[in-house]
């Protein structure tokens, strides 16, 4: 992956925004950040690798730009995340890499939601994600918000794209290849595979399309 900083850059970029902002406590904190750098690198490369985004690619590589707030995003999760993951008793290093992204990018993604290896997000701002099961390719916009009614959260397919300002809450099972138009408000309720969602519980419009028009859009 063809990175825009060097990663001794990147590192001391990293390593900064959480000093100014929080604190790292000893040398084992920075080696920590330092092993999560390198994971989360290799994830986002795959994730990146698979967005038809022109700014994920340069010169036919996938590419990373750490001051590009959606990829810098991406990163931001799989670091928190990778840390949670290696280094369950590392204190509170990853709360403060997820605070960082909430701080940095405006957006609402804990370290312990499990996030499929690739997803996608544009103009992530405002949007909060909660303890959903994700499929692979989820997309999401501006100010979408996934989380539970009555401690139950949704489980979505494939390919499942919220538009801006679009919500999914509860007890709701999302089909393969689904939009969810922006503004649109789905809470408990089954939306078949290869559907477009429109308007607000419970008058909910749905319109079905042929597999191929999602994978081509």
């Amino acid at each position: 992956m063809q990175l825009d900083l060097t990663r001794v850059d990147l590192v001391n970029l990293v390593t900064r925004q959480i000093e100014n902002l929080f604190c790292l406590r000893d040398e084992m904190e920075r080696e920590i950040l330092k092993a999560g750098i390198d994971a989360a690198l290799v994830r986002s490369e795959f994730c990146f690798s698979q967005s038809k985004n022109k700014y994920y690619a340069k010169n036919g590589e996938t590419y990373f730009n750490p001051f590009h707030s959606g990829q810098y995003s991406i990163f931001l999760y799989y670091l928190s995340n990778s840390i949670f993951l290696r280094y369950p008793r590392a204190s509170t290093l990853a709360d403060r890499v997820y605070y960082l992204n909430k701080a940095l990018n405006g957006l609402d993604l804990f370290y312990e939601v499990k996030m499929p290896r690739v997803f996608f997000l544009d103009h992530p701002v405002g949007s909060v994600l909660g303890r959903a099961t994700y499929g692979e390719y989820f997309s999401f916009a501006q100010n979408c918000v996934v989380g539970n009614n009555k401690g139950v959260y949704p489980v979505l397919g494939q390919n499942v794209r919220m538009m801006a300002s679009s919500m999914i809450l509860g007890d709701c099972k999302i089909g393969d290849n689904v939009i969810i138009s922006a503004h649109s408000y789905v809470k408990d309720v089954e939306i078949p595979s290869c559907s477009i969602v429109f308007g607000t519980h419970p008058n909910l419009v749905i319109k079905t399309r042929e597999e191929s028009y999602f994978l081509e859009a």
